[in-house]
């Protein structure tokens, strides 16, 4: 069992890591943030705002906020990390944990993707204990600059983590934050991934998630996406389990639907924070690198290896890097069927 008093770390505070983080700090436990310096110093002069689903507001004062961008500080003593960077930076935050952090401690993988685990097993010492985590819901960041900084989340879920270290999900569960352990977690990860191929099309419409998935022409390319996906997955053996209840398998039937019966049947999938867009498409806003080669990017290159076409992934990662560093605009669906992949 882990005790109450042990001090948490979370490396990396984008909208998962802030508010996870925020709550577990709001119930009381030892948090620090490990931070890019803007966000530390955002931090550090107006605190950390929390919103629930609900719209229930908890406020971590900046003078009962621990944060810092130094690695040795933030890691020293730590018992738990929790890991919310982007996949493209798995590795080096694990060399900066090697580093800096006991030998003995528990790193959790907040993360996108199905890989981050076995990246961090690969290059964290064996003396720590790695655990696969993955978060269903969705939160939103308020603007850079915008103070104090705010997290909100816009859709329902519980976080769901590894079975291999007892007693951690009753700790890191808090108001707000519902933790639970699962065995399947690699299942629950390839499950997730396949919703998470929306995050690239919510980016590219530019349009909230619950316009987006109202109209039957995205829903339906996102259902072709999902059908490559699970051809890929198929030919390699691969089961993705069910998130939040869906059917992987089910799912693009459901897409599919004519627009009447799709808000019959998926009330609860458009029962969303009419603000909720994807982690992409902030990316896209704040100009930073996306996730793409770790959602579609994964599924193309394990088509590749069956030799299971993927032409609609391909597109859309074609789009998408495209629009990377770009004003945002809408890609209506027609131009990324259209687009010309090399």
């Amino acid at each position: 069992m882990i005790p109450k008093d042990s001090r948490i770390v979370v490396a990396g505070t984008g909208s998962i890591g802030c508010y996870t983080g925020g709550l577990l700090a709001a119930a009381g436990k030892h948090v620090t943030f490990l931070a890019r310096p803007r966000v530390e110093a955002e931090m550090r002069q107006s605190g950390l705002k929390v919103v629930d689903l609900d719209g229930t507001e908890r406020t971590v004062p900046a003078d009962q906020l621990s944060v810092t961008s130094d690695p040795a500080t933030a890691f020293d003593h730590a018992r738990t990390i929790l890991v919310a960077v982007k996949s493209g930076a798995t590795e080096e935050m694990a060399g900066l944990i090697t580093q800096h952090a006991p030998a003995d401690c528990i790193v959790v993988s907040l993360q996108n993707g199905v890989g981050n685990a076995d990246i961090l097993r690969k290059s964290l010492p064996a003396t720590m204990t790695i655990v696969a985590g993955m978060v269903p819901f969705n939160v939103v960041q308020s603007e850079a600059g915008q103070l104090p900084l705010t997290v909100r989340r816009t859709t329902q879920g519980t976080v769901l983590v590894d079975n291999n270290v007892a007693g951690l999900a009753d700790f890191l569960t808090a108001p707000g934050l519902a933790v639970s352990e699962n065995d399947d977690m690699q299942g629950i990860l390839w499950g997730k991934l396949q919703m998470n191929l929306n995050n690239a099309l919510n980016a590219l419409s530019n349009l909230p998630l619950a316009t987006q998935l109202a109209e039957r022409d995205w829903r339906v390319l996102l259902a072709d996406q999902m059908g490559e996906a699970l051809k890929v997955m198929k030919a390699h053996g691969i089961k993705a389990a069910p998130v939040q209840g869906v059917s992987p398998a089910v799912l693009p039937w459901v897409l599919r639907l004519p627009d009447f019966l799709f808000r019959i049947v998926a009330r609860k999938m458009l029962a969303i924070d009419p603000r909720a867009r994807s982690s992409m498409w902030e990316d896209f806003s704040r100009g930073r690198a996306t996730e793409i080669d770790y959602l579609q990017g994964v599924i193309v290159r394990l088509g590749d290896e069956k030799n299971v076409k993927t032409p609609i992934a391909r597109k859309v990662i074609a789009c998408v890097k495209q629009a990377e560093g770009q004003p945002i605009r809408c890609h209506p669906v027609a131009e990324i069927r259209q687009k010309t992949v090399l």
